[in-house]
C-alpha cells in the first residue's frame, strides 16, 4: 500500500537532512552509539576463569548478516571462552561513522566494520587511531530494484536508488559503478542522472514498499528483505570483483588497545577464526545462531525467506582481502569522497597470522599496507 502524504513528506525530509550532512561526517545514532539506547544496546556476557590483561573488552558490530562472525561468536560464547575471566561488553551499531567515533573515544576497543569507514577513520586520524587486524566477510551486497520500474541496468537513469549512508561502503560502490557506466551524479548531494537516497537500512524496506525509492544497493539482510517485498536482484556486487571476492567486513582495533593488550586482541581473533570455521562446518546451526543474536539485538528474528538467502550470499573468511580495500579507496577518490588517502600501516595482521599458524592454517597478506 502506498505511503500517505505525511509519511512521504517525513521520509523525504529525512533524506534531505542526510544529504545535507558534511562529507563523510562522523555522526552518532539517535540513541547514542548503539542501535538501541546505551543501556539496551550493550550487554555484559558472563566471564569465567583467569582474566587476561584487562577486566573488560568492549566490542562493536552491526546487526547485519555481513557481521555474522561477531553475531555467531557472541551467541555461541566462542569469544568469551577464549577471553576467560575477561568480560565482554558488546554494542550493536547502525552506521560506520558512529562506530569509528566510538573507537576513537574509547567507547569500544575492537569492532567489526566495513572497509570505507575503516579507510576514512584511518586517514582522518593520520594513521594514529586504528588498525585492521583481520577480515571477516566477503560479498553479501546486491542492487535490488522494483522490476516494474527497472528491468535492466540500462534503465537506471532518472531513478532513485538508496544506499545506507553518505560515503559508506555501499554508497562508494554505487557511485563508482554509476561513474563507470557514464552516469553523472554529484557525490555529496546524490543528485544527477541517477538520484542516490542515503537511507538507514531499517527504513529502506518501507521506502521501497511505498515507492519512494526504485531500488537499493545494500548489504544483507536488507537486500533479501527487499526481495521478499517483491524486489529483484539486478546485480550481485560479486560480479564486479575478481574471483567474486571483495571485503565487506573487517575487524579493527584501537591502536592503543592493541599495544597495551595484545593477549586480549589475540583471544578475540582466536574466537573469530574458530567461529568462521564453525560457520563453514555447521551452516544450519550458524544461521540459527546469527538469527538468535539478531533477535537479541532487535527484538525479533528474520523470517526464513530473508535469513536463508542472506546467509547464503555471505562468505565468512579470515583473509582481509587487502588488495580489494585498496581498490575501494581508489573508488572513493574517484567519487570525490576522499583525497589522496595514505593507507600505509592500516593493517597489522601479525596477531591474526600468529593465530592462523597455531591453528595450522595458511597466513594472509596485507598487500603492502601493513605496519613496518
Amino acid at each position: 500500500m502506498p505511503a500517505n502524504r505525511s509519511t512521504r513528506t517525513t521520509f523525504r525530509r529525512g533524506l534531505a537532512a542526510v544529504a545535507a550532512l558534511p562529507l563523510l561526517a562522523v555522526a552518532a545514532t539517535a540513541c547514542g552509539y548503539g542501535s538501541k539506547s546505551d543501556d539496551e544496546g550493550k550487554k555484559n556476557v558472563a566471564a569465567e576463569g583467569k582474566k587476561l590483561s584487562v577486566d573488560e573488552v568492549k566490542i562493536g558490530y552491526f546487526p547485519n548478516v555481513t557481521h555474522g562472525t561477531a553475531l555467531a561468536g557472541l551467541q555461541q560464547g566462542t569469544f568469551q571462552k577464549e577471553l576467560g575471566g575477561t568480560s565482554i561488553k558488546a554494542s550493536p551499531f547502525n552506521a560506520g561513522p558512529a562506530e569509528i567515533e566510538a573507537l576513537n573515544s574509547g567507547a569500544i576497543d575492537i569492532g567489526w566494520i566495513g572497509p570505507s569507514p575503516s579507510i576514512n577513520g584511518f586517514t582522518k586520524s593520520g594513521g594514529k587511531n586504528l588498525r585492521i587486524i583481520s577480515g571477516s566477510a566477503s560479498g553479501g551486497v546486491s542492487l535490488v530494484v522494483n522490476p516494474k520500474k527497472i528491468k535492466s541496468l540500462d534503465d537506471l537513469k532518472g531513478k532513485t536508488i538508496a544506499t545506507p549512508q553518505l560515503g559508506n561502503t555501499q554508497d562508494v560502490a554505487l557511485l563508482n559503478y554509476l561513474a563507470e557506466k557514464g552516469y553523472k551524479v554529484d557525490a555529496t548531494s546524490g543528485k544527477g542522472d541517477v538520484s542516490i537516497a542515503r537511507t538507514d537500512n531499517k527504513v529502506t524496506p518501507l521506502a521501497f514498499k511505498s515507492g519512494d525509492i526504485d531500488g537499493a544497493w545494500v548489504p544483507e539482510p536488507t537486500a533479501s528483505k527487499l526481495v521478499a517485498e517483491g524486489g529483484k536482484v539486478l546485480l550481485d556486487e560479486k560480479k564486479l570483483w575478481k574471483d567474486g571476492k571483495f571485503v565487506i567486513t573487517n575487524i579493527i582495533v584501537r591502536q592503543e588497545f592493541l599495544e597495551k593488550h595484545p593477549d586480549v586482541v589475540e583471544a578475540v581473533l582466536r574466537g573469530s577464526v574458530k567461529t568462521n570455521a564453525w560457520i563453514k562446518a555447521n551452516p544450519d546451526d550458524a544461521k540459527k545462531a546469527i538469527n538468535a543474536q539478531l533477535k537479541a539485538d532487535s527484538g525479533k528474528e528474520l523470517p526464513a525467506e530473508v535469513i536463508d538467502p542472506a546467509f547464503k550470499n555471505v562468505d565468512f573468511i579470515d583473509d582481509p582481502l587487502a588488495s580489494t580495500l585498496s581498490d575501494e579507496a581508489d573508488h572513493a577518490v574517484k567519487a570525490g569522497l576522499l583525497k589522496n588517502p595514505l593507507l600505509d600501516g592500516i593493517y597489522d595482521l601479525r596477531p591474526l597470522n600468529k593465530v592462523l599458524e597455531a591453528a595450522g592454517q595458511p597466513t594472509v597478506g596485507d598487500a603492502g599496507l601493513g605496519t613496518k
